[in-house]
């Protein structure tokens, strides 16, 4: 194998790919990177850690064809610190891998690319999801922060891919909170619902871009293809039944205000400074009519703070586990938010003004006497 490449556009590509490598396997293997030299002129970079594979094509001057498996930690390395220029890589019938760059020369053993494990195959029906890569990645990283962390459930720990005719619906729950976006799609797709681990879609967050340029998801019944560009990234998906997440949102409201997202974010950030991993106490919102007074205790001090929303709501106190309640506003696409309570008891609900692109969810915490 060898050929020629531009140094930004190799380790752009060695950074991606390189996200599917496991960093510490007892198979060796698995902390390389496969590269494929095509003779049409095309470079392929993939790894794969048995869970989650991403595979990058570029392009570059291939004077032999040929694959290798490279150590992606230290091919990665090698080449971040070689001058900004065209870097020559050359491996032998033996292995032996030259990396060349100016003055400056690499050596190191590659593995044989015959023993790479390979990616499971994904058929790419002729009826795939398609929408824009700005679109995925707004619904992905609103949603994302209400993954479950925990084993116990583990179709909790992926968010919840629903298409209904042209409707796309992506929903995450972790029992404290739930997220759920939606939007419509110009191209519709046959009807189908899917649950993604929560690792693979923080990596496609990464890719995509956020450019109208489409992305294409392929799902079959075990495993779920994303193309993106010249990037490909193929995971398992999650078996079990996910949460009802529509019986959870409540159905009516005691009482509904408007509030203004970055305003009442910055509120809740102002209480919560005394708040820390070790001191750990919920903040306390008291409605009163117009006003939302908020207040924190914990062994170092006091916090307060006022805000006031439109709207007015009968007196009521309800207490919140602060990150949860800032992860929700700050997923919010809009400068507004209609919040939606009942009491003391019962969830916080967070929509648009108009429309239903987002509802967020967050449970309360009992509050103990001041």
């Amino acid at each position: 194998m060898q050929f020629s490449c531009e140094k930004s556009i190799l380790q752009e590509a060695i950074t991606t790919a390189s996200r599917a490598v496991s960093n510490k396997s007892s198979i060796a293997l698995l902390e390389g990177l496969l590269i494929t030299a095509d003779p049409n002129g095309c470079l392929t970079l993939c790894g794969y850690n048995m869970s989650m594979g991403i595979r990058v094509t570029i392009g570059a001057s291939v004077t032999e064809a040929g694959s290798a498996v490279l150590n992606a930690r230290l091919f990665g390395d090698m080449i971040r610190k070689l001058p900004d220029d065209i870097i020559y890589v050359e491996t032998s019938e033996n292995l032996m891998t030259t990396i060349r760059c100016g003055k400056a020369m690499f050596n190191l053993v590659a593995s044989d690319a015959q023993e790479f494990p390979q990616l499971p195959e994904v058929e790419t029906n002729e009826n795939p999801i398609i929408l824009p890569q700005s679109m995925l990645k707004s619904m992905i990283s609103q949603t994302i922060f209400a993954v479950s962390d925990n084993e116990t459930k583990p179709v909790l720990t992926g968010c919840l891919f629903e298409l209904e005719g042209d409707e796309l619906h992506v929903a995450a729950v972790d029992g404290y909170r739930l997220g759920v976006r939606r939007e419509k799609l110009e191209t519709p797709a046959e009807n189908t619902h899917f649950v993604v681990p929560g690792p693979a879609l923080r990596e496609v967050e990464r890719i995509l871009a956020e450019s109208e340029k489409t992305a294409e998801i392929y799902p079959d019944s075990r495993h779920i293809l994303f193309h993106i560009g010249d990037t490909v990234l193929i995971t398992r998906l999650l078996e079990g039944e996910f949460l009802n997440y529509r019986a959870a949102i409540p159905a009516d409201a005691a009482a509904t205000i408007t509030a203004d997202v970055r305003q009442l974010i910055a509120s809740i950030e102002r209480v919560s400074l005394i708040v820390s991993e070790k001191l750990k106490n919920p903040v306390r919102m008291e409605f009163d009519g117009p006003l939302l007074k908020l207040s924190c205790i914990t062994t170092i001090g006091k916090s307060y703070d006022e805000y006031a929303y439109e709207g007015d709501v009968p007196h009521l106190e309800i207490g919140f586990n602060n990150r949860y309640l800032l992860d929700a506003l700050r997923a919010c696409p809009s400068d507004k938010v209609q919040i939606s309570l009942k009491g003391s008891l019962n969830p916080i609900v967070f929509r648009p003004e108009e429309g239903d692109a987002f509802t967020y969810l967050v449970l309360p915490v009992r509050l103990k006497a001041e």
